[in-house]
């Protein structure tokens, strides 16, 4: 595992072969869904790789995924267009596991289970998905790994692939990721009566989303990203709080 410096902030080369990269992103990096010249994305493409000290000949590899910006961990990387569009076929006929990790809001009943709601663009405000019985069929699995008084920490493994789609089936149960100023999860701290504990979740300046690991074993991939600096912060501020 190669490591560099991207905007402060821990960039990792996690899996490199013949076919395909992976990089460890680190929230508020924005990638577009296209590496390609005239797609947006070939500029950050190229910041990431050398954030992660990797120093590549030839053409920049395409983006096979996107994350959003605030979401750390796993993203591909194909380096060529067949590469791309075998992965591309992994995710469509799913093939490719993906495993997050999130802090949310309460405490999401039963501990474990699975989020099934039809998703589609919210018409007041194109940033953002809602719950939409007409839109795309939509499955998010979930399992709480601990609790404390006010967040729990889930695993969750996205069964389909739409914009939003984590972040708006838990909103959608009550339970918005911390620091999602989107869809309701920034402010809640403001409940919170330890003073340590208030200012570690109010300090929270990205949803705590995290792309942990990412599975296609037909194309030898099997990544995993460790949690980030400031989700490990905030589970230590939890840990020692009395709130706990």
């Amino acid at each position: 595992m190669r490591e560099g410096e991207g905007d402060g902030r821990r960039t990792r080369l996690l899996h490199e072969d013949e076919r395909f990269l992976a990089v460890d992103k680190p929230p508020g990096v924005s990638l577009a869904t296209s590496g390609r010249p005239g797609h947006g994305g070939a500029e950050a493409v190229a910041r990431l790789l050398a954030a992660a000290g990797v120093a590549l000949p030839g053409p920049l590899p395409l983006l096979a995924h996107r994350l959003d910006a605030g979401t750390s961990g796993v993203v591909v990387l194909a380096r060529d267009e067949e590469a791309h569009r075998a992965f591309t076929r992994a995710l469509q006929e799913r093939r490719a596991r993906k495993v997050y990790r999130a802090l949310v809001w309460g405490h999401p009943t039963p501990a474990r289970g699975t989020l099934d709601a039809a998703l589609g663009r919210d018409p007041r405000d194109g940033r953002r998905m809602r719950v939409d019985p007409g839109g795309k069929p939509s499955a998010t699995a979930y399992a709480t790994l601990r609790r404390h008084r006010s967040v729990a920490d889930l695993e969750l493994v996205p069964l389909t692939g739409r914009t939003h789609q984590i972040r708006v089936h838990l909103a959608s149960r009550g339970h918005p990721i911390v620091g999602d100023d989107l869809y309701g999860g920034a402010t809640r701290w403001r409940g919170v009566r330890d003073g340590a504990l208030r200012a570690a979740l109010s300090a929270t300046t990205r949803p705590l989303l995290h792309a942990a690991s990412l599975e296609v074993p037909e194309l030898g991939l099997a990544v995993e990203a460790p949690l980030p600096d400031d989700y490990r912060a905030l589970l230590a501020a939890l840990e020692a709080s009395r709130d706990s």
